[in-house]
């Protein structure tokens, strides 16, 4: 029997006590493919690449005119607290969300407005205001109620939010997240 909605809510609580100011990254994941996932020990996040290795680019956005990846969004981070309640605490399903960023970080709107600095390992990485959304794919793998509670909190940004990389740097597991700016 799938979860439902009502089985993912009281996971709320958790996510609400996510780290404000501080955090870590929990898990680093690099899509060289399409359905492909690598976990790694450590990468490099370059301004306009995004996650080098990562099929950002090269996959483009076919909903855009040209076709070209989009420029807002060249790195999409998830909260670790949304992603345990729907993947649950086996890691290995963690990667299957597509975001290249797991973090124990609160991801919320309030907290992390469009623009909002955040440097991670070495790197700082700039929130923008596009919606990061649950697709088809992330249906396919957690469930579709999965999907629709992660975009029913939008204030929330269960689902994580999206980033452009604005200094180039190293991410490692375990490494700080702090606000700056």
């Amino acid at each position: 029997m799938s979860a439902t909605i009502e089985d993912f809510e009281p996971f709320i609580d958790d996510v609400i006590r996510a780290p404000h100011d501080a955090g870590t990254v929990e898990l680093v994941v690099c899509r060289p493919a399409v359905g492909e996932r690598r976990v790694l020990d450590a990468a490099e996040l370059e301004p306009g690449r995004g996650l080098v290795g990562d099929n950002y680019v090269e996959r483009g956005n076919p909903r855009s005119p040209d076709g070209l990846a989009d420029p807002l969004a060249e790195l999409n981070v998830m909260s670790a607290h949304a992603l345990r309640a729907v993947a649950g605490a086996d890691r290995e399903r963690w990667q299957l969300a597509g975001d290249q960023l797991i973090v124990d970080f609160d991801l919320s709107a309030d907290n992390l407005p469009p623009g909002t600095r955040l440097r991670i390992g070495t790197a700082i990485i700039e929130v923008t205001a596009k919606p990061h959304t649950g697709c088809a794919k992330f249906s396919q793998r957690f469930g579709v109620d999965a999907a629709r509670w992660v975009n029913s909190h939008k204030d929330l940004r269960l689902r994580g939010i999206c980033a452009i990389v604005a200094e180039a740097g190293t991410v490692s597991p375990g490494d700080p997240i702090v606000k700056v700016g």
